[in-house]
């Protein structure tokens, strides 16, 4: 007997052994529906299907013209449209969204932890929202790069993200924290506070330290800010030319926040990749960009509810003052910019306004600044996956990319708002949200999957 035991052991444990061995066959999943939009700014196709092998896209087209392998695990989504997994190139899924009542005290009141909890609500629902990849433009403590980690790690659902760490700015500028007494939040270049070349170098390295993959910088003042106005000029010129410097070296883009035309100015002089919001962009400032290949992310959304909430009395004083001024600044800037075929990405400011509505930028680079539905796609899609340098991984539906898929009931080429109502996400090959009785990665009772035993607390 306890040879027979001493066998099976062993048989078993061969066996074990050979099947780690053994590579397991990726998963293949063939997405059918009516139309399919691709990214590239084609007409869509009709009667369309994906095949998706593992994490990526291996076959698009005409559902006459693609293999399809046996054995393959099929969905069918009707009259929906296929298209790239969104992309928002400004978002803040940590801490509080500026429509909770307790955000403008959370620096002083809230756990240094609660900001990054709250991030993995926003994480889900943004994803959810069918956004497949954000850049997150700056937060505290480093934990939009925690968020990052946990998301890669599928302890969390979430959009892959792009993220900065803090945001740069001058002493009392608009990424710093004002209207505090004296002492109570005096930062420097580790928090993001940096003034003059050499301390903007050295903030720059210390963001990059602790794994930021892009630079923001606040190169003019903000709406929800206090004390400075919205249109002045902050960091200066030389300034900037260093920051941008630093981060080329170092192999990171560098995103301005950048309301007033000045700062606008100054910011494509000194080489950023993008610039956030340009809302009172004018016509030389236009030609710069055009000529520099500078991106505007217009968080139009921002705009929206600043204006909301300025006209509710929910924004009161010198803030509501300037996000008036901002939002109708706005309409004139994004109409600018179409008009001067400056390269925009899509970029909502989700956390000025609410996390999962992502979406609703589309329907208003349409309805302010007269872009065409495909044109508002575009800037959520491929030209979004340009700024962020990730055009050879998402932003099209084609062979060999990740497949990061949305269906959206209907063709958003010709109604921009079916956008704002996902039937179907997938990111990376794993489906997140799909019509009814199509088990997806949330549904799955192991979806948190345990950490190693190196990351397990030596308490119990």
């Amino acid at each position: 007997m306890p040879t027979f035991r001493y066998l099976l052991a062993t048989t078993s444990l061969v066996a074990s052994v050979l099947a780690a061995q053994t590579p397991i066959a990726p998963v293949v999943t063939v997405l059918h529906a009516a139309k399919l939009w691709d990214g590239t700014g084609a007409a869509p196709i009709t009667d369309a299907v994906v095949v998706v092998t593992g994490d990526q896209i291996t076959a698009v087209g005409p559902a006459s013209k693609v293999s399809i392998p046996s054995g393959a695990l099929r969905l069918d989504l009707g009259s929906a449209t296929l298209v790239p997994g969104f992309i928002d190139a400004h978002v803040h899924l940590i801490g509080r969204p500026l429509s909770d009542p307790g955000s403008d005290l959370q620096v002083v009141k809230d756990y240094q932890s609660y900001g990054a909890i709250l991030g993995v609500a926003h994480a889900r629902s943004t994803l959810l929202a069918g956004f497949t990849s954000v850049r997150n433009v700056g937060a505290p403590n480093f934990d939009d790069i925690a968020l990052r980690h946990a998301i890669d790690a599928d302890q969390v659902a979430g959009p892959r993200m792009e993220v900065a760490g803090h945001a740069i700015g001058i002493t009392g500028g608009h990424c710093d924290q004002n209207a505090y007494k004296p002492g109570l939040e005096d930062r420097d270049y580790r928090d993001g506070v940096a003034d003059g070349p050499e301390e903007g170098r050295k903030a720059v390295r210390y963001q990059i330290k602790y794994g930021a993959d892009v630079i923001k910088i606040c190169a003019s003042g903000g709406v929800l800010s206090e004390g400075d106005a919205v249109n002045a000029s902050e960091y200066t010129l030389d300034e900037m030319k260093a920051i941008v410097d630093e981060a080329r070296k170092l192999g990171r883009k560098v995103a301005a926040h950048a309301h007033g035309a000045e700062a606008i100015k100054f910011a494509v002089q000194a080489g950023v990749a993008s610039i956030e919001h340009g809302s009172f962009l004018d016509e030389e400032g236009a030609k710069m960009m055009v000529a520099h290949g500078t991106y505007l992310v217009p968080t139009l959304s921002a705009g929206e509810f600043v204006e909301n909430a300025a006209k509710s009395g929910r924004l009161k004083g010198f803030r509501a003052q300037k996000g008036l001024a901002a939002a109708q600044a706005m309409r004139n800037a994004i109409k600018l910019a179409v008009r001067s075929n400056i390269p925009i990405a899509l970029g909502t400011d989700a956390a000025v306004g609410e996390h999962g509505a992502n979406a609703r930028e589309f329907r208003l680079m349409v309805d302010w600044g007269g872009m065409s539905a495909t044109q508002a796609l575009i800037a959520g899609t491929s030209n979004a996956a340009k700024l962020l340098g990730w055009q050879e991984r998402v932003g099209t539906l084609e062979a060999n990319k990740l497949a990061d898929i949305v269906a959206v009931p209907g063709d958003p080429t010709s109604d921009i708002t079916v956008t704002e109502h996902p039937v179907f996400v997938m990111k990376g090959g794993k489906i997140y949200k799909a019509p009814g009785g199509v088990q997806t990665e949330l549904d799955r009772p192991d979806q948190h999957r345990p950490v190693s035993a190196a990351g397990v607390s030596q308490d119990f």
